[in-house]
């Protein structure tokens, strides 16, 4: 059986307005965005094995079964005059596999990520959602 393209929807409720947020595709921004007052999203195209792996350039792995994507801040996201230099690493190894049958059926699986860490900056390191993923 072929992979499966599905898509992610990565959306930071509460990004720090003014910082570049970007996707980490291979090892590049990607179509980097710029932070306003609202909630901001990224759609990651990604190809689903018939046994639920996670794979594509957007798809980081760690050991044999955690697979992850970055989402860059600041410098790393193209803005070199920032003061932040970050990035956060979002899992999707674990996404329910009801959920991955449905995005094989063509839904788009979304989760809504917080944009701040405790001191107001913009959250980095791995970034937990504040719920789990859910079918648009």
């Amino acid at each position: 059986m072929a992979d499966t393209p599905i898509t992610l929807r990565l959306t930071i409720a509460d990004p720090v307005p003014g910082v570049r947020y970007s996707l980490q595709k291979d090892d590049a921004p990607f179509e980097p965005v710029t932070a306003s007052d609202g909630p901001i999203s990224f759609e990651v195209p990604i190809r689903l094995a018939a046994d639920n792996r996670v794979l594509g350039p957007f798809v980081r792995r760690e050991g044999p079964q955690r697979r992850f994507v970055y989402i860059r801040i600041g410098a790393p996201a193209g803005d070199c005059a920032s003061p932040w230099s970050r990035r956060a690493k979002i899992d999707i190894h674990d996404i329910p596999p009801g959920l991955l049958d449905q995005a094989r059926a063509g839904r788009t699986l979304e989760v809504v990520l917080p944009g701040r860490g405790k001191d107001g900056s913009p959250a980095c390191a791995t970034v937990r959602p504040a719920a789990g993923w859910r079918l648009l």
